[in-house]
């Protein structure tokens, strides 16, 4: 196996990558099936970008890639099982794709490409044949002719892609969908099944990457105020209540509200945790009074969060890791997440989640209580822009940080809580994602105008919010966008974040931070190249990185 996509790569050895078992605990044979699966997404992709110049669309196609490779991010699925079964599923919709395509092609007077590569791949029909075809889809394949840097910069475009895809497939499930953002991941996979070797051309791709991910997130923030409401500050108690209980991670809100009607006026609570935290903002999940609050910490975080919870625990999308014999018996997963021998859920029915929460203890007593205050979304922060304008031009704010992205394990990760509790009390810090965990339990006060200094902006694809209030602040200052008082800190650690900083480039935002590590698939050319052309810094120490940011705006 090789396996680069995320920051727990082993880079002890002459070529950074897990080589034999991933640091997150997929093995070989898993990782060799995500490669064949991504490498038939490709396929898809080709003929559906080409069906769809001659009206031939296949909306239908795009969720089998969006979920495809949804499944082959950090910390989703480790079952090789049901990489096996989406690999079939997969071919045979690149197959009803070609069709499609061809018929429109010979009715429009022309003939139908001959396209090669994942267009034509044929997987094996079991488990031994089909790891004796990973060879060829890897993500190193053909390094020897191209290079380091080439593969590095496919890896951005295809890992960027794959952060796309999982905001695709939140959308989805709920009922939103774009053709302009099928149509762009369509491109981009195409475009990588062509083997690209121009670093200028793949430079220009990560870019385009970033512009679809902008429409997505765009996208997911129609769909959960469509679907939820719009949030609104709310405080969120973190210390338990007494009762049966049951603990709901990942992202999914669909899935938790499911599960709210599921537990109504049984006597469970239903408890948060993770990037779940900003559920409770949503009027739609938040009416329910038994959604009581949100249990520990960011992703991994879970095994001795979910050991210390007294019910089942489900997963809705990435950030599994490992589950400890002393919860995997009560733990689930639903959607593209997947552990052998973990239960999994299909749809939206959660009567063994219920039956285990009757059948485990709960919390036997409720503890003082404990708040914090999320909920800062787009139309929350529009609603104070002006108060942050007045608030700039009195110099009751002398600079604004957009602290977030995606936690981790790697040491160095102190940096975040460090930065965020050195940060003045004319300032105001901006998060996102499960890296505010780090420093969201902090009294960060108030700002001498009275505003709070903490605004805590939701998952990870509210990215979407920060940068549009940006550019409203921006609009009010009369200003660049890269002029603001702003310093933006993101900590990546898989392929959302990826995504995330694909869409900081393709708008042309300097000097943001990004760390705690470079990624491993980003060479020192490249990540010099990244540097100069787009500004990107890496963290260095909280200090430093302070004394630069406030330096700016003196």
């Amino acid at each position: 196996m090789f396996c680069y996509q995320c920051e727990q790569t082993d880079r002890t050895g002459e070529t950074p990558g897990c080589h034999t078992k991933g640091t997150c605990g997929k093995d070989e044979t898993t990782a060799a099936l995500q490669d064949l699966l991504v490498h038939l997404c490709k396929g898809v992709a080709q003929y559906a970008v080409r069906g769809r110049a001659l009206g031939a669309v296949d909306r239908e196609a795009s969720a089998v890639v969006a979920y495809g490779l949804f499944s082959t991010l950090t910390n989703v699925n480790f079952n090789a099982a049901r990489f096996v079964k989406l690999i079939h599923e997969a071919a045979a919709v690149r197959d009803r794709v070609r069709a499609g395509y061809e018929e429109a092609a010979l009715a429009a007077g022309r003939d139908p490409e001959r396209l090669r590569g994942p267009a034509v791949f044929e997987p094996a029909g079991d488990v031994d044949g089909l790891l004796a075809q990973a060879g060829q889809a890897g993500i190193r394949a053909g390094v020897e002719l191209v290079g380091e840097d080439v593969v590095g910069l496919r890896a951005f475009v295809l890992y960027a892609l794959k952060g796309v895809s999982a905001y695709m497939h939140h959308a989805r499930v709920v009922g939103y969908r774009s053709d302009e953002v099928d149509a762009g991941m369509e491109a981009e996979l195409d475009y990588l099944a062509g083997e690209p070797t121009d670093v200028e051309d793949l430079l220009a791709h990560v870019s385009a990457v970033g512009r679809v991910n902008l429409q997505v997130m765009a996208l997911l923030d129609s769909a959960n105020t469509g679907t939820f409401g719009t949030p609104s500050p709310t405080k969120v108690r973190t210390s338990p209540v007494a009762g049966k209980a049951i603990l709901v991670s990942g992202h999914g809100f669909d899935e938790l509200l499911e599960l709210l009607k599921q537990t109504e006026g049984t006597g469970i609570r239903i408890y948060t945790h993770g990037e779940m935290l900003p559920a409770h903002a949503y009027p739609e999940l938040g009416k329910y009074p038994h959604l009581a609050g949100n249990h520990g910490g960011a992703w991994q975080d879970q095994q001795q969060d979910f050991a210390a919870f007294p019910g089942p625990v489900v997963m809705t999308s990435n950030c599994l890791i490992e589950p400890l014999p002393a919860y995997k018996t009560r733990t689930f997963t639903t959607g593209p997440v997947g552990w052998p021998g973990v239960r999994h859920i299909a749809g939206y029915d959660f009567k063994a989640v219920v039956r285990a929460a009757k059948a485990t203890p709960g919390f036997a007593e409720t503890a003082p209580e404990a708040l914090i205050t999320i909920g800062f979304g787009r139309n929350a922060l529009l609603s104070i822009s002006e108060d942050i304008v007045n608030a700039v031009h009195s110099g009751d704010i002398r600079h604004m940080f957009l602290i977030g992205g995606c936690d981790g394990a790697a040491p160095g990760r102190d940096y975040y809580t460090e930065l965020a509790r050195a940060t003045p009390a004319e300032s105001v810090i901006l998060t996102l994602g499960c890296n505010k965990y780090r420093f969201n339990k902090l009294s960060h006060g108030t700002t001498p105008g009275g505003l709070p200094r903490l605004l805590d902006v939701g998952q990870c694809n509210d990215t979407y919010a920060a940068l549009r209030v940006a550019e409203t602040l921006s609009a009010a200052l009369d200003t660049d966008i890269n002029d603001l008082p702003l310093t933006i800190v993101l900590a990546w650690f898989e392929q959302k974040a990826l995504a995330v900083l694909a869409t900081l480039i393709h708008l042309g935002l300097r000097n943001v931070r990004t760390g705690p590590t470079v990624p491993a698939f980003v060479t020192e050319p490249v990540w010099r190249l990244l540097s100069e052309r787009f500004g990107l810094r890496t963290s260095e120490s909280a200090e430093k990185d302070l004394a630069d940011a406030l330096g700016a705006t003196r």
